[in-house]
């Protein structure tokens, strides 16, 4: 059988459990986990800013563009780290971004297709899911009009398997939180549901209630009158 490689949640899940093994410091445990968490994010960051700078660009160099395209790398790797510079011809953009060990030098295409060739969102429809052994308590989610509901369930059982191997699930479970499904949609981060074309619509799970018809039951009344 073929073993998968880990994700990054789950090593850095593996690494937050074999830290207390190896050193009886938790201050230089929790000290390590949090470098090697930062440098696990910083190269995921750097990935995804090489695959934009190989398949992406920038639509244009209005001042409202560059700014936020220099927020958005700001975000990812410090306001004060990232320099971005533009040609005399305009057709693209130098990138500097310093990491503690080196300079990153990069360029970005300007390219006015890219504007045309932004895809428009697909719309979220409503999406109940409830548990085989309670179905009943139902919670109103919300995917993706182009994933069917096969699809957008299977992503929400591994987001859901994940998120409970990520520190946040690992602290909660240690703080006596229940490692059920309600907690799950409560504290699993926005982003991961979006990634997969989730959201939550509403801020914490909500069940569908029985409506209980006003005539009818001004009728049950009148019959119970009726009787006596």
């Amino acid at each position: 059988m073929k073993t998968k490689p880990l994700n990054d949640a789950q090593f850095l899940a593996l690494l937050q459990k074999v830290l207390p093994k190896a050193t009886q410091d938790p201050h230089l445990a929790s000290v390590i986990y949090d470098e090697v968490a930062r440098e696990v994010r910083l190269i995921k960051n750097l990935q995804s800013f090489e695959k934009f700078c190989e398949k992406g660009g920038l639509p244009n160099l209005e001042p409202e563009t560059v700014a936020d395209f220099q927020r958005e790398l700001g975000d990812q790797f410090g306001a004060d780290k990232v320099e971005i510079t533009q040609d005399e011809n305009g057709s693209s953009v130098a990138v500097a971004i310093e990491l503690p060990d080196r300079v990153v030098q990069s360029r970005v295409k300007v390219d006015p297709a890219l504007a045309e060739e932004e895809p428009v969102p697909a719309p979220f429809v409503p999406f109940p899911v409830s548990l085989p052994e309670d179905p009943e308590l139902v919670w109103v989610l919300g995917r993706r009009e182009d994933f069917s509901p096969e699809e957008s369930a299977r992503a929400l059982a591994k987001i859901e398997e994940e998120f409970w191997q990520t520190k946040k699930g690992i602290e909660l479970q240690s703080g006596g939180t229940d490692k059920c499904f309600a907690e799950f949609v409560i504290h699993v981060p926005a982003a991961a549901l979006s990634e997969s074309g989730l959201k939550r619509h509403y801020k914490g799970p909500e069940t569908l209630h029985t409506l209980r018809l006003l005539h009818r039951s001004a009728e049950a009344q009148q019959a119970r009158e009726q009787s006596f």
